[in-house]
């Protein structure tokens, strides 16, 4: 929570790259409780002018109304796409994006966000549906890629090839924080903040990858410099 007080009056605007949550899902009527606090803070960002853009990881990929209308969150299933402090940037969750390794989890995403299966799944009750995916949830949490990223580096790199003009690419995912220059763009992963709380600073000239040390604007551990095209 501290982090996203720290926001306030400093950022111009905030990018979640998905996985927010442990597990997300939004019924008629209810949500799940453990994320009233972030919700509230993030609504307090929003309320204080700063624009929260929040593009769905394989966690919370069923948000909708209270997301966007009661917190306040530009929230998306897709990728985005547009201007990040002057950089033409692209941020994709990740997930399925490798071409062999991720095929079959591919058609389960498919299921998992077929839109029968959401509208089966909030007949079940709160607390059923949320003891059902906590414990597929918690075994995804521990995921760790074993590649060491490498799998999602390769995507990344085939689509700063084929797209010049974009100046950055940032995915997710695979837990491996990463920030280096990949030809002419930037290729950018902000890790997992359960494991090292590290984040991402874009600014005109320059993009950081930093720790978060509870106070301050935190560490920087590697940073990339803007060249002109």
């Amino acid at each position: 929570m501290s982090f996203l007080r720290h926001l306030h009056g400093r950022a111009g605007a905030l990018v979640i790259n998905g996985d927010l949550f442990e597990f997300w899902f939004e019924w008629r009527r209810v949500m799940p409780r453990g994320t009233f606090r972030v919700l509230a803070a993030l609504a307090d960002l929003h309320d204080a002018g700063v624009p929260v853009v929040m593009v769905a990881g394989n966690h919370d990929c069923w948000g909708g109304d209270i997301l966007r209308d009661d917190v306040g969150v530009a929230y998306q299933l897709d990728p985005w796409e547009g201007e990040l402090a002057g950089w033409r940037a692209r941020i994709d969750h990740g997930d399925g994006l490798r071409p062999a390794e991720d095929r079959r989890y591919r058609m389960l995403r498919r299921v998992l966000r077929h839109p029968l299966s959401i509208a089966l799944f909030r007949w079940l009750h709160p607390d059923w549906g949320s003891a059902l995916a906590a414990g597929s949830s918690a075994t995804s949490r521990t995921y760790q890629a074993r590649d060491g990223g490498a799998g999602l580096r390769q995507v990344a790199e085939r689509e700063l090839r084929s797209r010049p003009a974009l100046d950055l690419l940032v995915y997710a995912h695979s837990h491996v924080a990463a920030l280096e220059r990949l030809g002419s763009g930037v290729f950018a992963n902000a890790g997992a903040w359960m494991d090292t709380p590290t984040f991402l600073r874009v600014q005109p000239d320059r993009i950081e990858l930093r720790r978060w040390t509870g106070d301050g604007e935190g560490t920087v551990l590697t940073a990339v410099e803007r060249t002109p095209r």
